[in-house]
């Protein structure tokens, strides 16, 4: 920068002098003589920053220039293989085998023995045959009971199958022992020293057996979808003998866009009850019904719309009776939340066929001289909610209203089996059976029930209702609790061990009994006297352990807390049970 400015002063001198010659020419200007004294000495300034940025008004600077790719391929030779893939190892837990057949044995106290064999056999593709063999026995043992209270259950089961391709059919074969006895003396309310009888000499056991066949066939693609049918004989120690037959077949049709579904009933039942008795009952009952209604199906809602008709033959001794009854069958449901949320209603009436056979399986004390009818079931009116609360938690509450004529009761009281004076009395006429008696009830119940899948392990579930009854005739609903509830939860510990816990709570019932009866009273006026049977709960459980595929032991306790309660009056139950055994699986 020196050098530069330097310069710069040279010419301004060698200015200065050409003028001073040029200036010399004109005559008036005198000379001058300049004296430098000091040197140049420039200064530089501070260098500053631009802040602005200027801007370029030449556009082709951002224009892109277009370039051409050419690319030129030629083979390489290579002798590179790559290797195959393989699929990464996922840990399966190991399938476990399924077997065809197995068989259960069980022993515990009261002398209690639980058997169970079940095989079956593929004959072919098609074919196939199965057997069930049960049997449940006790030796009794009950505290405070002064007569034997054994009992035994034994079954027999045949099935023959056969399975097409447009169609199925099966057909059963069965037979039932049992044996039971009338334990239920009325101790606390008769004495029987004081009237003379010698409990030692009673016989209390009653015998019943039954033997049907049957069959179901079931059909694809066709406007014919089931057809079902059985023929029981039932009959007892005391020369009691019933008959029941019954078809029920099915049609599904299909016009335009909606479905008609027809079911048929014929329901035929009859026999003499207590024939070996002084006083014999002859009864007959045959119900015809059809029951046509139509489905519908629109996004979240759907309806069955329809109803009943059946015509009853009924005779009771010598007395006829030939009805005819319509009824209401309609249900509608509508997923206000997908899944989560589901409201359903109906209103549904129907005529239920009663018999002997189906009152033993309720009340295995009952007498034999019973007055079998039919039970008009006017209608149910319900409304309900059901869904999920969580993927693996769902629920269920129920309101409803239900009207049934004829309804069939147990009642402890029953003066058709007091005999006269000086008769000898049956092991039943004791105060020690039940009896049927029918009314016409209403009963407002409500339901609630909740099921959690917490785990494929854990599996929780609990119910409960209530009911409230209005008799017609009757004082009160005989034997109906007001309060059931139900709870079960199971466990599967590890892969060898599992157990379970189920409780069940019943609510009080009430019961007529006749204190002070002599058994010989000639007159018609008793004094009977209502008795409340109080609420219980049963609490069971079981554990096991799955030695093998084949071989599981296991180990069940009920009646855990040892409670002293009658189902029936009268009727005490076995205390703290105890049942140990195992089940083996196999295939022939």
């Amino acid at each position: 920068m020196k050098i530069r400015f330097q310069y710069i002063a040279i010419i301004a001198a060698f200015v200065s002098v050409s003028g001073a010659y040029a200036q010399k020419k004109d005559e008036n200007i005198g000379t001058e003589v300049v004296n430098v004294v000091k040197p140049y000495t420039p200064t530089i300034s501070d260098a500053f920053k631009v802040k602005e940025t200027p801007v370029i008004e030449d556009e082709d600077n951002t224009q892109k220039e277009t370039i051409e790719y050419n690319i030129f391929s030629f083979p390489v030779a290579s002798t590179f293989t790559p290797s195959k893939g393989k699929a990464a190892g996922v840990d399966r837990p190991q399938k476990e085998k399924l077997y065809s057949n197995y068989a259960t044995l069980g022993v515990g106290n009261y002398g209690t023995i639980n058997a169970e064999l079940f095989v079956t056999e593929n004959l072919n593709r098609n074919e196939y045959v199965g057997g069930m063999l049960r049997h449940l026995s006790s030796q009794g043992g009950i505290e405070e009971v002064k007569v034997d209270d054994k009992y035994y259950n034994t079954s027999l089961d045949l099935t023959y199958g056969n399975r097409q391709k447009d169609f199925s059919w099966n057909t059963d074969l069965g037979f039932q022992n049992q044996v039971y006895n009338w334990y239920g003396l009325p101790t606390e309310y008769v004495s029987f020293d004081d009237l003379g009888v010698n409990i030692n000499g009673i016989d209390p056991k009653q015998t019943y057996n039954s033997f049907y066949i049957g069959g179901r066939i079931a059909a694809e693609d066709s406007f014919f979808r089931d057809a079902s049918m059985q023929y029981k004989r039932f009959w007892d120690a005391y020369g009691s003998a019933e008959n029941r037959f019954f078809v029920k077949p099915s049609l599904d049709i299909d016009v335009m866009d909606e479905k008609i579904k027809v079911d048929f009933v014929a329901d035929y039942v009859g026999g003499t009850l207590a024939d070996d008795t002084e006083f014999p009952i002859d009864y007959s009952h045959f119900n015809l019904g059809i029951q046509p209604s139509i489905i519908y199906q629109k996004d979240d809602f759907s309806a069955q719309l329809g109803a009943g008709i059946f015509y009853s033959m009924g005779k009771i001794a010598d007395d006829k009776e030939n009805k005819f009854y319509i009824y209401p069958q309609a249900k509608v449901s509508y997923k206000v939340v997908g899944d989560l949320m589901v409201a359903y209603a109906g209103a549904e009436g129907a005529l239920k066929q009663n018999s002997y056979a189906d009152f033993v399986s309720q009340n295995p004390f009952i007498s034999p001289m019973q007055i079998v009818t039919p039970t008009n079931q006017q209608y149910d009116v319900y409304v309900g909610l059901k869904g999920k609360l969580a993927n693996a938690v769902s629920y269920n509450i129920r309101g409803s209203y239900m009207n049934e004529d004829d309804k069939s009761l147990f009642l402890n009281f029953n003066p058709g089996v007091l005999p006269g004076p000086g008769a000898d009395l049956q092991g039943f006429q004791y105060g020690n059976s039940f009896s049927v008696v029918y009314d016409q009830v209403q009963t407002i119940s409500f339901f609630g029930e909740l099921k959690a899948d917490f785990s494929k392990s854990v599996n929780f579930g609990i119910n409960g209702t209530f009911s409230s009854y209005s008799m017609d005739t009757q004082a009160e609903a005989w034997n109906l609790p007001q309060i059931k509830v139900g709870s079960t939860l199971d466990v599967d510990i590890t892969e060898k061990w599992y157990a379970g816990l189920n409780l069940f709570f019943v609510g009080d019932r009430k019961d007529l009994v006749l204190p002070g009866n002599t058994f010989a009273d000639t007159g018609m006026d008793y004094d009977t006297e209502v008795v409340t049977l109080k609420s219980y709960f049963d609490l069971n459980a079981h554990v096991g352990y799955k030695y093998s595929e084949r071989l599981t032991g296991f180990i069940k306790l009920n009646n855990i807390a040892n409670q002293d309660y009658q189902r029936w009056v009268n009727y005490p139950v076995q205390g703290f049970q105890v049942l140990a055994g195992a089940s083996y699986k196999f295939d022939f």
